[in-house]
């Protein structure tokens, strides 16, 4: 969707509080011995404070209101009672709607004490993202978020991977554009003025090949590699993007 409104811009910005409360309740909780399930419950509690919903469960039947993806996994994992471990790398990913509209962002922390290895492709996947806000400007093509991400995981000496795509959002959770994190030269789609956008950045410590597991819902990467994940929803502009959940 386009911001096009003052109506729109105030739906988009209220259903980001509601993502940035969550995140902010759910990475702060994330430590030795918490289960997925638990982050997964506190999710619940804020979207219910705000009275907004899970667009992944009201959408598509997500059997939750978060997904917490842990390790290889780098999305849609199903939040469980598995405990987590110090360095385990836990993705984050909050997708509320409310009133209509909806926001996506996702964070990865690792549960400390946590390996350079670990750090470093938390810092990798962020500062991807923020290559990204750099360049993504109204009237350049779309390609130009994925070549900064792709050049910034480079780098780091890690992979892009090309499966998985940000997108465009605000009115339902998938909308056009498709927003590829690597160089699509044939990509002819452009960004224009108040589009909003989810850019995420997804990125994997080995090679960049994945798989779905066996609940139909995780995709992890095929070699076992740890995973990053980091995304927002942003709206377009001339000279710089606003981004709505950070």
């Amino acid at each position: 969707m386009s911001t096009n409104s003052p109506e729109d811009l105030q739906g988009m910005q209220d259903v980001a509080n509601v993502v940035k409360d969550a995140l902010a309740v759910m990475t702060n909780a994330v430590e030795v011995g918490v289960t997925g399930r638990e982050l997964n419950a506190l999710c619940a509690q804020v979207f219910a404070k705000h009275g907004a919903v899970s667009a992944p469960l009201l959408t598509y039947g997500a059997p939750v209101h978060a997904f917490i993806s842990v390790n290889d996994v780098v999305v849609h994992g199903l939040p469980d009672e598995r405990k987590l471990q110090a360095n385990d790398v836990v993705k984050i990913d909050v997708t509320p709607m409310l009133n209509g509209y909806v926001a996506d962002a996702a964070r990865t922390v690792v549960v400390p004490p946590a390996s350079k290895k670990a750090t470093r492709l938390v810092r990798c996947v962020e500062a991807a993202f923020w290559a990204a806000m750099r360049v993504a400007k109204a009237g350049k093509p779309v390609n130009v978020i994925g070549r900064a991400v792709e050049n910034e995981a480079k780098k780091y000496g890690f992979s892009v991977i090309h499966e998985l795509a940000g997108h465009g959002v605000g009115r339902s959770i998938h909308e056009k554009p498709d927003v590829p994190n690597f160089y699509e030269p044939h990509d002819r789609q452009m960004l224009t003025k108040n589009l909003v956008l989810a850019v995420e950045p997804m990125i994997t410590a080995g090679h960049r090949s994945i798989k779905e597991l066996d609940d139909g819902w995780s995709i992890a990467s095929q070699d076992g590699s740890l995973t990053a994940h980091y995304e927002n929803t942003i709206i377009i502009q001339n000279g710089k993007p606003t981004v709505l959940t950070a």
